[in-house]
């Protein structure tokens, strides 16, 4: 059975950190790109940050480049997103997904699974 899980959301302050993990399980991790994803109320679903498994090579919105960071642990089977200086904006549902062969171009239409997500609230 694939499962992907999310952890590490929660509620912090302008300005400051958390660190969201993705368990993967069920399939062939290093065939895969894993993606975050966000859904804000009212907005839709966006592409943050996706990293393939495989080789390495990433993808950042704009929104989010030099201020989050993922990484991926292999030997885990698991994704990380480690998000600094973090701002009102960014509060939102983080999902995270697989796309099977990525190109790492992080939509979410070409991903194949999907975590059951977690709440990430920045207060100002």
């Amino acid at each position: 059975e694939v499962q992907l899980v999310e952890s590490g959301g929660g509620e912090v302050q302008a300005g400051g950190s958390l660190r969201l993990s993705c368990a993967a399980s069920g399939f062939t991790f290093d065939d895969y790109a894993i993606g975050w994803f966000r859904q804000a109320p009212g907005k839709e679903r966006e592409g943050v940050s996706c990293i393939s498994v495989r080789d390495g090579r990433t993808y950042y919105a704009d929104s989010v480049k030099g201020r989050f960071t993922i990484s991926s642990d292999n030997a885990k089977n698991s994704v990380y997103l480690q998000m600094n200086s973090l701002k009102p904006e960014d509060t939102a549902v983080y999902y995270c997904a697989a796309e099977l062969y990525g190109l790492v171009n992080c939509r979410a239409y070409e991903h194949d699974y999907w975590g059951q997500g977690t709440q990430v609230t920045v207060s100002s």
